[in-house]
């Protein structure tokens, strides 16, 4: 299994994050798009690693346009000699809408088009020919040689894709190299929806799953101690009671008869009851969605839960001592053995 780790923090501490990830053994690093750009700190990282591979999980596709991002795409691939993964995920309709003042419709079916659009254009750059892609959702046919950057020595850009439900988890089988689960699932929900879907959609462009990596989101509580496993375990429940409260993924709770519990959550995330909704995850609920346990056992739980299915996954915990680091270190390398 791959395993890999998130650089946050500042653009200014990104480059020696970026260098300590890549020390510590790390295949991959990854960004996300929540209240910063995700594409500056690849770039960073890419200037100040040489192995790892850098993915954007996620940046969001639909606050862009297909061609706008493959200028990004395509710039990172040819910087990062070739280490790059796109990673892109379609966002609920209320922040695309309303956060970015941007046009919505059918998300799978767009996100399709979208991902096409962009390897038409990215082929039209490698080997010449006119650019003339049109889909129910985009039509680009300009590229005068003054706007094409040319050819690049890997321009096979990986296309990952954010997927929940079904239909979008189609799409990623049928046009993308990878899928990005969300950690908001269960092995249940993975088994009779996930790799059902995946399977289906890969079918259907004559592939198979083992054309498609599947990127597996973790929800991890565990702690150096009994006192710090209690804690993570409450910040948990409210992780999942948020999650559990947005309606796009109401399907994961259905899967396991807890329908009330979505609905309940969903009124209260309306109603502003942010505090009082961790207490609507049981125990239960938090065994089915998070791994849990202390770091003796921990790794063994991952592999447990994720090795017959995944082939990479993020992974960390706290450094506060040389021990520390050590323990990371042999975790990760555990880990990648699975």
């Amino acid at each position: 299994m791959r395993i890999g780790a998130g650089l946050s923090g500042s653009l200014k501490d990104a480059p020696e994050a970026a260098r300590l990830i890549e020390d510590r053994g790390y295949d991959f690093l990854t960004t996300g798009e929540s209240s910063h750009n995700p594409f500056l700190p690849i770039t960073l990282a890419a200037e100040h690693t040489s192995r790892v591979d850098l993915v954007t999980s996620i940046a969001l596709a639909f606050a862009r346009s297909p061609m706008d991002t493959a200028y990004i795409a395509w710039d990172l691939q040819r910087l990062s000699g070739g280490r790059f993964v796109l990673g892109l995920g379609s966002q609920v309709r209320g922040h695309v809408v309303r956060r970015y003042n941007m046009d919505w419709s059918a998300p799978a079916r767009r996100m399709r088009d979208y991902v096409l659009a962009m390897r038409a254009v990215w082929d039209k750059w490698q080997n010449g020919g006119r650019l003339d892609f049109k889909s129910d959702h985009f039509n680009f046919n300009l590229m005068p040689p003054f706007f094409d950057p040319g050819p690049i020595d890997n321009p096979n850009v990986r296309v990952y894709l954010a997927a929940v439900n079904p239909l979008m988890l189609r799409v990623a089988g049928e046009v993308c190299d990878g899928v990005l689960l969300h950690p908001f699932n269960t092995a249940k929900y993975n088994e009779e929806t996930v790799l059902p879907n995946l399977k289906r959609g890969a079918e259907s462009a004559g592939r198979t799953l083992a054309d498609v990596e599947v990127s597996a989101g973790i929800l991890l509580a565990t702690g150096a101690n009994d006192e710090e496993i209690e804690a993570n375990r409450q910040a948990m429940k409210a992780r999942i009671a948020f999650y559990g409260s947005t309606r796009v993924y109401a399907p994961v709770l259905n899967a396991h008869g807890w329908n009330d519990t979505a609905q309940k959550l969903y009124r209260m995330s309306v109603d502003g009851k942010w505090s009082e909704m961790p207490g609507e995850i049981s125990d239960e609920m938090l065994e089915t969605f998070a791994v849990t346990g202390g770091y003796d056992e921990i790794v063994d739980k991952i592999k447990s839960r994720f090795g017959g299915f995944a082939d990479s996954t993020t992974f960390s915990i706290p450094v506060r001592s040389s021990g520390g680091e050590g323990q990371l270190r042999a975790m990760v390398k555990s880990l990648q053995a699975a």
